[in-house]
């Protein structure tokens, strides 16, 4: 007998429940009122694992994947609306986009081929400089900054790549966290870049128009920020496509067998160098190109905004939303970008906070809140 499509039905309520939250949360001012939201999401999302309402949401999700893709771009988009002339809000939406595209990125490596990297945040800084040299020293349109710090990125990774391929284990985390503490340093010492007092990005234009100014749509004056969340939208989404399909390719498969067992996969002939440069160069350029696209949006960087602590946050974000799930990576950067903003009396212990949630996901569910579901062949059939 042939089986019941799942109802599309719990994935829209959820995606709906989601924007309502979201626009709630962003609209709190108050500290109880926003405790309280929290509280709300907490208690609501283990009433529906305990009910099974969120095995019906996975399932829905599974079998209309496209269709819910669409409902949560067009929520993002209702949300952008609706914050349409508060900058906060705006500038918050963007960064959460931005630090989701990077994830995905680190999701492909530490998720995909098993490579540890405590240097996101560098590469994120790397695009961001590249952005900053691009507007402030060359000719070269503006719009092009967001390639070229993807590209930036990708580059100096391949040199970072040449010694992670001769480690393994806590000797590759060594490397990348040492690289991370020169990058820092560099960035400190360097004159043109602006030495620790950082780089203002000025006059950006695209085609002849400032996207840093304020729009003016139907006569209804809209924030600046509006078109960065666009902006960062699309390359999230972008950056989920091409990475989904890569997941599910050979090209996915074989990055998983080089993650779980390196010798078999060398003895059915993977080129294991190959796939681990194949990760690793995807990943840091998905974090150059958010990084450009964060440096031109905000108009200034410094060095203290891509430190060792920064990717720790981002390593934290991966365990979180469930290493190599892409919905849990974008799920937790949320998360951990708009909690300690919203809720000022964890701000100053927000890295306090990450480590011990940190340790607690280790302990109680090293799975993430979302975890990586077996690969599907055939996507929405079993």
């Amino acid at each position: 007998m042939e089986k019941t499509r799942p109802s599309l039905l719990p994935g829209l309520a959820a995606v709906g429940a989601g924007a309502v939250f979201a626009v709630a949360l962003l609209t709190a001012e108050q500290q109880w009122a926003v405790g309280a939201l929290i509280a709300g999401a907490a208690l609501a999302s283990l009433a529906a694992w305990r009910f099974g309402l969120a095995r019906a949401i996975g399932a829905s999700v599974d079998a209309h994947e496209g269709v819910l893709n669409a409902a949560v771009i067009a929520a993002v988009l209702a949300v952008t609306a609706w914050f349409y002339e508060d900058h906060f809000p705006l500038l918050m939406m963007a960064t959460v986009l931005l630090s989701a595209t990077t994830c995905i990125g680190l999701t492909v490596q530490f998720g995909y081929a098993g490579m540890v990297n405590f240097a996101g945040a560098s590469f994120y800084g790397v695009g961001a400089y590249t952005a900053a040299v691009v507007v402030k020293y060359t000719a070269v349109p503006h719009l092009l900054a967001i390639p070229l710090g993807g590209l930036a990125a990708a580059a100096l990774g391949s040199l970072l790549i040449l010694p992670m391929l001769r480690t393994k284990g806590h000797y590759t985390a060594v490397v990348t966290i040492a690289f991370a503490i020169l990058m820092k340093t560099f960035l400190e010492v360097n004159d043109t870049l602006g030495g620790p007092q950082g780089m203002k990005i000025r006059n950006v234009t695209v085609f002849g128009w400032k996207p840093n100014t304020a729009l003016e749509f139907g006569g209804v004056e809209l924030s600046h920020y509006v078109v960065y969340v666009v902006a960062a939208l699309a390359l999230l989404v972008l950056a989920f496509g091409l990475t989904r399909r890569m997941e599910r390719s050979w090209v996915g498969l074989a990055l998983d067998t080089v993650r779980i067992d390196e010798t078999a996969a060398a003895c059915f002939g993977h080129d294991i160098a190959r796939w681990k440069i194949v990760a690793f160069t995807w990943g840091n350029a998905l974090a150059g190109m958010a990084g450009a696209l964060y440096a031109l949006m905000v108009g200034f960087i410094a060095p203290n905004n891509f430190t060792f602590g920064d990717s720790l946050i981002l390593v934290s974000i991966i365990l979180l939303g469930g290493i190599g799930n892409l919905w849990g990576a974008m799920l937790a950067a949320a998360l951990v970008v708009i909690l300690p903003e919203k809720f000022q009396i964890i701000q100053e212990y927000r890295f306090l906070l990450y480590a011990g949630l940190v340790m607690l996901i280790l302990l109680f569910r090293p799975q993430g809140l979302l975890p990586r579901t077996l690969r599907a062949y055939v996507p929405g059939r079993a």
